[in-house]
């Protein structure tokens, strides 16, 4: 089979689209023919090994010395179920399904990848597209599992910075869901499309800083890790709390710092889904609640300029790789 293989760290030149082994699934696993993946920022940090100086060593020793241990990068896929294996109950074969691999497997940028049954899979609706469905696991989950920690309640004012990503997208659409007034943090270029996913007020970040415009919040979500954290804290609310979606070792100290010197909640650092959350994530979608939003869609051939591309900093929402026809 194909897939793009990480040669080495360094820039998206070091992908190399190669001839692998097929794999077969265990006994536990289903076998998906994969029909469409994504590039993520996490793809991308990976393979770049773009990751704080403090956290350089523990990252080696994670990721790999010298390449990415998992050399197939692609954490969130669709496809169909071509072969399951001898205990597998949950689905069958021709079974169109949706998956994130996750960070501890990756594998997702190829055409094959097998999966436990137990994992991170679920049914793909028939009413949603493959790339919309390859685009609902990483910036959905991550979302969502942020948001429930702050227990957004109906007409809390929730600000969203960096609304306009895979992450701020479906956060903006999930705190509106949940009852909240939203406030969507983001370019001049993203204002009307941040709008039309529901955020009740947007500003644009260029022009005007939100820390000065005399608004205070329950719920702060800097889903980029940009925020200016001390002054996102002076507008937060006593009770209030704030989230942070890139929580290095760096900014965690920072924020428990403040934490004990304001006595206002910061919460950043890895989140844990479950299969559950990633079910009720498509069944939203199924339903039209929330809608992906899907920047740009590449053939697998040009996975290098996906990554270019996402290099950049200003997708908007997901940028999904065409696999199979």
């Amino acid at each position: 089979m194909k897939a793009a293989v990480c040669t080495k760290y360094g820039p998206p030149e070091v992908l190399k689209i190669m001839e692998v082994p097929k794999p077969s699934p265990k006994a536990n696993e289903v076998l998906i023919k994969i029909k469409t993946t994504s590039v993520t920022v996490a793809d991308c940090r990976v393979r770049g090994f773009n990751v704080p100086v403090s956290f350089w060593i523990p990252a080696r020793l994670a990721l790999g010395l010298t390449r990415p241990r998992k050399s197939i990068l692609g954490m969130e896929i669709a496809g169909l179920v071509e072969a399951v294996g001898e205990t597998v109950t949950k689905f069958k074969v021709g079974d169109e399904v949706l998956a994130t691999t996750g960070h501890d497997r990756f594998g997702g940028n190829a055409e094959y990848t097998c999966l436990p049954e137990s994992g991170m899979i679920v049914s793909k609706p028939a009413n949603i597209s493959f790339e919309q469905a390859t685009s609902i696991p990483f910036g959905g989950l991550s979302s969502l599992c942020f948001l429930r920690k702050a227990n957004i309640q109906k007409a809390q004012k929730v600000l969203i910075y960096g609304a306009s990503g895979s992450l701020g997208t479906y956060a903006v659409q999930l705190a509106k869901h949940f009852g909240a007034h939203v406030t969507g943090v983001c370019s001049t270029t993203n204002l009307e499309m941040v709008a039309s996913i529901g955020a009740d007020k947007v500003i644009d970040y260029t022009k005007e800083d939100f820390t000065a415009v005399g608004e205070e919040y329950d719920v702060i979500f800097d889903a980029v890790g940009k925020a200016p954290l001390a002054k996102s804290i002076s507008t937060l609310k006593k009770s209030g709390i704030f989230l942070h979606a890139v929580g290095t070792p760096a900014v965690m100290l920072k924020m428990n710092y403040i934490s004990l010197m304001t006595g206002k909640k910061l919460v950043g650092g890895d989140v844990v889904s479950k299969v559950e959350d990633l079910a009720f994530l498509t069944a939203l979608v199924q339903a039209g609640t929330v809608i992906p939003v899907i920047d740009r869609v590449y053939p697998f051939d040009q996975i290098v300029e996906a990554h270019r591309y996402v290099d950049l900093g200003h997708k908007k929402g997901s940028v999904v790789i065409k696999i199979g026809t």
